[in-house]
């Protein structure tokens, strides 16, 4: 079976699981830059001087504040040298983004002003984010995705960005807002 590898969000240590012991995490969507911490170099103390480092620090912060003692990183959680490993977890994905308690979508390319704390609307449309190709199975498998801007302060979450991410994908929000639920909590009121 699949091993799925977390970090704890209070010791920053990768720890491995197998199917019917994961516990609850949260997982991170977001663009990869040029300074990424692979799983190999992780324990290095040349690793602490990359962004992707301090990217991987600021969402431990985040889920840890929110409750979560484990977040899934693909750039720390993978092993990619291991061609079984990156199989193994490329197949297990979209059930890892299903399965995670909350997804931190991160748009490093979204900025809001201090001046204007609305939502930055084209900024957000014409993030990088939108333009992966993970970017479909990010936003529908997990059932709660919170969007954050460069500086990890929440825009918003994928129900209340419908419009606006309707408007970068021309996805409909009955595909990512789960229909099922809705009608069942319609049912019971």
């Amino acid at each position: 079976s699949p091993i799925m590898r977390l970090l704890n969000t209070s010791t920053l240590s990768l720890h491995e699981f197998h199917d019917g012991k994961i516990p609850r995490y949260a997982i991170l969507s977001h663009t990869w830059g040029a300074k990424e911490v692979t799983f190999q170099d992780f324990d290095k103390p040349s690793s602490k001087t990359l962004a992707g480092y301090t990217k991987i620090v600021s969402c431990c912060t985040l889920a840890l504040s929110d409750g979560w003692q484990y977040l899934w990183v693909d750039t720390c959680c993978i092993d990619k040298k291991s061609s079984a490993e990156l199989s193994e977890a490329i197949n297990s994905m979209y059930r890892w983004y299903q399965d995670a308690q909350v997804c931190y979508a991160y748009m490093v390319d979204v900025t809001r002003s201090k001046y204007d704390l609305s939502l930055p609307i084209e900024d957000f449309c014409k993030s990088r984010w939108f333009r992966r190709g993970w970017t479909l199975q990010e936003l529908l498998a997990p059932e709660n995705v919170v969007f954050y801007d460069e500086y990890w302060e929440e825009l918003g979450t994928k129900c209340s960005l419908q419009t606006e991410i309707f408007k970068a994908t021309r996805i409909d929000s009955k595909y990512f807002v789960n229909p099922t639920r809705a009608s069942v909590a319609t049912k019971m009121s």
